[in-house]
């Protein structure tokens, strides 16, 4: 009964992978008069919102059900593309961005639970890692229509966007409820109960911690950073889509994260993820040579790909309570709350100097590196 709904989630991480502006997102706000210091006070504030709406998300998600709330965000998450595309500055794109702090809140837990509770035993992170590859495959789609078709047309990359989120929510309607109904009841006290018992528990801390700071990483260097990298190597245009697509083809590695950790360990597989993305870091902060760049970029890329599936599987293997969604949104709070601040300092170091932002990001991947080791070792 459940495989539906596996199928269903992969077509829709395959579908809202399909962002056909992606690989000029930074440009494209550039162009409609964003500066990048704003881009990132943007994302700070969608995140701030998004551990804001964490607390009702997470109670409404367990009260309503996984398919009610995913339904809800996948129709907003249409709409939210809808306003990106006719955005005009700042003000549009903010109210793009807190349309999208809502949904990520509310699927925040929801769709790995989906997808947890819909496998068999023993299947959850191979299931995550066609999840995540298939969100891959999403953008290299859009990367190879970008620069064989769309070029400088930012505003047809926006609408084909739309497109393929209206498409990802029609499906949304032939998921079939995986969470059990419960005469009990979540309410704030309950949160708040699970949001002290994670402060209190300093190993699961020190995890969420770690992948935060990995996470934001990867998503300022590879989303933001990256673009104005190759402007600074001298990378044209056309090319940043040819290597859009690469980079994209190379998180396609996401698929192979059940296979490469079952052979190296989920010790191994954590240690040289946080290693490799260091050591780019690092390469970023010195060179201006175009191939360079991408390799390190390609690096970072890769081992987060690999990763991401292993610590969707770990969060949900230290979910002790029934009500998964909302021990899951009690995580999301903590690294939101660290997103808001590293994705402020990425900002106003990169408008003083993209040395000093990469700097920031060897930093971050070195202590998450180190807190990993800690928790591992506990």
């Amino acid at each position: 009964m459940y495989k539906r709904n596996i199928y269903i989630m992969y077509m829709l991480s395959l579908l809202q992978g399909m962002v056909f502006y992606a690989p000029v997102a930074t440009l494209y706000r550039q162009a409609q008069g964003v500066t990048i210091f704003q881009i990132t006070v943007i994302e700070s504030i969608s995140l701030a919102l998004c551990m804001a709406m964490e607390l009702p998300w997470g109670m409404i998600a367990d009260r309503i059900g996984y398919k009610k709330t995913m339904l809800f965000c996948n129709v907003l998450y249409f709409i939210s593309k809808v306003v990106f595309w006719k955005a005009d500055g700042f003000g549009g794109f903010l109210i793009e961005r807190i349309m999208l702090s809502i949904v990520c809140a509310g699927l925040s837990g929801v769709d790995s639970s989906v997808l947890y509770l819909s496998c068999e035993e023993g299947e959850s992170q191979k299931a995550f890692s066609v999840y995540e590859g298939l969100g891959t495959v999403g953008l290299l789609t859009t990367a190879f229509v970008y620069s064989m078709f769309i070029g400088d047309n930012y505003r047809l990359a926006g609408f084909l966007t739309v497109i393929s989120y209206g498409i990802a929510m029609i499906l949304s309607f032939g998921l079939t409820e995986v969470k059990k109904k419960e005469q009990k009841r979540e309410s704030a006290k309950e949160f708040i109960i699970f949001f002290k018992e994670t402060c209190r528990n300093k190993q699961l801390f020190l995890f969420l911690l770690a992948v935060a700071l990995f996470h934001e990483v990867h998503q300022t260097i590879t989303v933001f950073l990256s673009q104005l990298q190759y402007v600074r190597t001298g990378i044209s245009n056309s090319m940043m889509g040819i290597l859009y697509g690469l980079i994209t083809v190379v998180g396609l590695s996401s698929f192979l994260s059940d296979r490469i950790t079952k052979k190296t360990g989920e010790e191994n597989m954590i240690r040289l993820s946080f290693l490799f993305s260091f050591i780019s870091c690092v390469i970023l902060m010195f060179t201006d040579v175009a191939v360079l760049s991408v390799v390190a970029i390609v690096l970072i890329r890769l081992s987060f790909s690999i990763f991401q599936p292993l610590q969707m599987e770990l969060q949900n293997r230290q979910v002790t309570t029934r009500d998964r969604a909302t021990a899951l949104s009690v995580n999301a709070v903590f690294i939101d709350s660290i997103g808001i601040f590293t994705n402020i300092l990425f900002g106003a170091l990169a408008e003083y100097s993209l040395m000093a932002a990469f700097a920031f990001g060897a930093a971050a991947c070195g202590i998450s590196y180190v807190l990993m080791e800690i928790w591992k070792k506990n």
